[in-house]
Order: C-alpha cells, then sequence, then structure tokens
C-alpha cells in the first residue's frame, strides 16, 4: 500500500511524493486510518519508526478541511512533548507537510523566552507542539486558552511519565474540551500510562508495530564489567578504537556527562555534552556539532537525549546503566535505524547488576560480555539466545571483533519523522 491509498489530500500528498516518499511505515499504515475517522488511538512504537508522521498527516488533513484565511486562530492540535528538541522536530514535520497549505505551527518549550512564545500565540496558531511545564507556564499567564481544541497528541508518553510529567499533563487533558480526539504514542506501556489511556481516552483503537520489552534485531547489543573508575579510560579507548564513527553515550546525571566530554576533549576525541543545565543555545550548538561530525560523540543525560534523532548514530554506549530498564530500550533505539545495522555496549559496575539483570529480563535476552580489554564491539554472531530465566549467566563467553556491515533497507523511502 503506497500514501494514495490511505486517504489523504492531494496536497499532502504533492509533499510527500515531491520529497520521495512513497511507502508508509507500519505505524503509518495502522494508525493514519483511524485517525482520519476520529477515533482516540495509542500507539505502541518506538522513535525512528516513522510515528510523527503517522499522526501530523492526518491532523494536517483534518484542519485543512476548512478556511485557513484570516487573522488570529484558536489552537486546534496541542502535541505535547517531553523535551525540546523532540518538540522542534514535531514542530518542524508540521511545517514541512502542512507549510505550504496555510496551517500554522509553533513550539513552546522552556529555556527560551517566553515573551517571543506569547506574542506568537497573540497572532495565533493551529497546531502548537509544547513541553508541560512551558505550557503550564502560558497558561497561568493566560497567554492562551485551550477551549477550541480538537486533537491532543501524548507523545513519548512513557518518558513524560518517568521525568514525571505526568500530573500536569491530567492537569492540561482537564482544560482541554470533552469532545477533543486523543492520541496517545510510547514506546512502552507501563501500567500507569495504561491508566492514562482508560482514563482519558475513549474506546481508543490499538496499533502496535513491536512488543514492549523488544528491541531492534538490527541491534547488537554487549557489556562490559568493570569498575566505576575505569569507566573513564575505557570510554576514551572504545572512542579511540572506532574512529570516524558517530556514537552517543548515555550518562545516568548531568555531571557525569560533563566528565565524560572533558575526558574526551582532553584526549583529542571530539565530543560535547547535552543535558538540562545547559541553555538551549548551547544543547542546539552541540546537536548541530554532532549532526555534522566536528564532535562525533554526544554525551547525553536521557532526558535531554529524547528527541535526538540524527542519522548515522553507529553506536550507543551506556556508561552508566538506566535504573528504569526500559529507558535501556529508549537509548540503544537511537542507532539502527532506517533498516541501518547498531551497536550497543554497556559498562556494568558490580552494583550495577540488578539494573543489568532487570533490563534483560525486560528484553528477554542474555546481554553477551565483552573483554574490557579488547574495547571491540563484537559481530552478530555473538548476539545472545532468548532469554532463559532458569540458567545463569555463562561465566565465560567468546569474544568476538567488530566486522562492519551494511545497512538493510528498501528502494523505497519512508517517512522516519
Amino acid at each position: 500500500m503506497n500514501f494514495t491509498e490511505l486517504g489523504l489530500k492531494k496536497p499532502i500528498l504533492a509533499t510527500l511524493a515531491k520529497a520521495g516518499y512513497e511507502t508508509p511505515t507500519p505505524i503509518q499504515l495502522q494508525a493514519i486510518p483511524p485517525v482520519l475517522d476520529g477515533r482516540d488511538v495509542v500507539g505502541l512504537a518506538q522513535t525512528g519508526t516513522g510515528k510523527t508522521a503517522a499522526f501530523a498527516l492526518p491532523i494536517i488533513h483534518r484542519l485543512t478541511m476548512g478556511d485557513l484565511s484570516g487573522g488570529f486562530r484558536p489552537v486546534r492540535a496541542l502535541i505535547l512533548s517531553p523535551t525540546r528538541e523532540l518538540a522542534s522536530q514535531i514542530e518542524a514535520s508540521f511545517r514541512t507537510y502542512g507549510g505550504s497549505m496555510g496551517l500554522r505551527t509553533a513550539v513552546v518549550v522552556g529555556g527560551v523566552s517566553v515573551k517571543k512564545q506569547i506574542h506568537t500565540l497573540k497572532v495565533g496558531v493551529d497546531v502548537l507542539v509544547a513541553t508541560p511545564g512551558r505550557l503550564e507556564d502560558l497558561l497561568a499567564q493566560k497567554a492562551l486558552q485551550l477551549n477550541a481544541i480538537e486533537i491532543v497528541v501524548l507523545d513519548e508518553a512513557d518518558q513524560m511519565l518517568d521525568i514525571g510529567f505526568m500530573p500536569a499533563i491530567k492537569r492540561i487533558l482537564g482544560m482541554c474540551p470533552k469532545s477533543r480526539q486523543t492520541l496517545l504514542f510510547s514506546a512502552t506501556m507501563p501500567k500507569e500510562i495504561k491508566v492514562l489511556s482508560n482514563d482519558y481516552l475513549k474506546k481508543p483503537v490499538e496499533v502496535s508495530v513491536a512488543p514492549a520489552a523488544a528491541t531492534a534485531d538490527r541491534i547488537d547489543q554487549t557489556v562490559m564489567h568493570m569498575r566505576h573508575e575505569d569507566k573513564v579510560s575505557a570510554i576514551a579507548k572504545l572512542v579511540r578504537t572506532h574512529p570516524g564513527k558517530r556514537i552517543i553515550v548515555f550518562t545516568r546525571t548531568k555531571r557525569g556527562a560533563d566528565k565524560v566530554s572533558r575526558k574526551l576533549n582532553s584526549e583529542g576525541l571530539g565530543s560535547d555534552a547535552i543535558h538540562g543545565n545547559k541553555s538551549q543555545g548551547q544543547r542546539e550548538r552541540a546537536l548541530a556539532a554532532f549532526k555534522a561530525g566536528t564532535a562525533p560523540v554526544l554525551i547525553a543525560t536521557d532526558i535531554a537525549a529524547r528527541g535526538i534523532d540524527v542519522p548515522g548514530i553507529e553506536l550507543v554506549v551506556n556508561y552508566d546503566l538506566p535504573n528504569v530498564p526500559e529507558s535501556y530500550v529508549h537509548r540503544i533505539g537511537r542507532t539502527a535505524r532506517a533498516g541501518a545495522s547498531g551497536f550497543a555496549v554497556s559498562f556494568c559496575a558490580a552494583d550495577e547488576l540488578k539494573q543489568l539483570r532487570d533490563i534483560e529480563k525486560l528484553i528477554r535476552i542474555n546481554i553477551p560480555a565483552l573483554a574490557v580489554d579488547g574495547a571491540q564491539i563484537p559481530d552478530r554472531a555473538a548476539q545472545a539466545s532468548p532469554r532463559n530465566p532458569d540458567r545463569a549467566r555463562p561465566q565465560g563467553q567468546q569474544r568476538r571483533r567488530f566486522t562492519p556491515k551494511s545497512g538493510g533497507g528498501g528502494n523505497r523511502r519512508r517517512v522516519s519523522a
């Protein structure tokens, strides 16, 4: 099936055709028809599967059915995002797909001038993409109202739960008309998200492109056991032995991210850190340097990394294992995009073994161990077999070296926003 068969308006199809997009991704195939029908939708999909277009395209179709000329227009579609970077990406997608049709879009996030955002809202926008904190600030200042909202999208709902945005989300939903259409997208579906869906969505259509705990089969995963004090030298060696590769490193804390960045830069390994203490300008410059390859290593905390969709990330390093096992799925999903292969290496200290076991239980895989002194990524033959919970972890596992592989994928392009 191609986009022409989904019932989207001709101007949208023309925009997609001009960009070379012909074949919808699985999440788009499943989500676009019920969204066009006005149904509430719960979508289970990881980032990189094309889910932004899965809700953006039908929303643009709906909002452009009427006359978009004139002056002030109240917000009709509200998209809530956990991070500034993801919010900016979503708004850019709406401009790309719907800008030629007269659709007004705006993004409101923290870290930038609130006065400029208030001015934009006074002019009027059709689609507003926001982080919950800044949106509540603007609502408190009476800079906008939500009484004309027709569609609400909760994107990356599980991450908003982890950050602590759920009370704000409930307050915001309570201010929107009950007649609205609500779309919820999440990479995982913990109990709290299921409760949110039951309380705020009306008989939603459920679509899924992967099991909640699945990790991409194109990602080779491995773990390196070491002491905490050895991690700094290990990350430098790992980066040095893989020159020219675009690498993202996850730390648990902002301080840890800065520490790793300083170490790599002191050894001439171009890197930058991105986290909540950085200004929006600093975060944008770091991301631009990462995309350009001038700083091929990006060190990030979980919150800051959400929304980073940079093609060609070949290696993800978990410098610290996450306390929430679902975060592991989010982290390693930064690689193996659009049919390509990817690699994930996790550093594990003795006091992180519980986190490792929780991750393996979630993804149903025994992650193979890698010799620290080798600092090499294993090839795909080292991939673990499905987890057997009754079998103890092997004491010795074969060490393998990394063999580069070309990415998969078909000849037709897919919308991957």
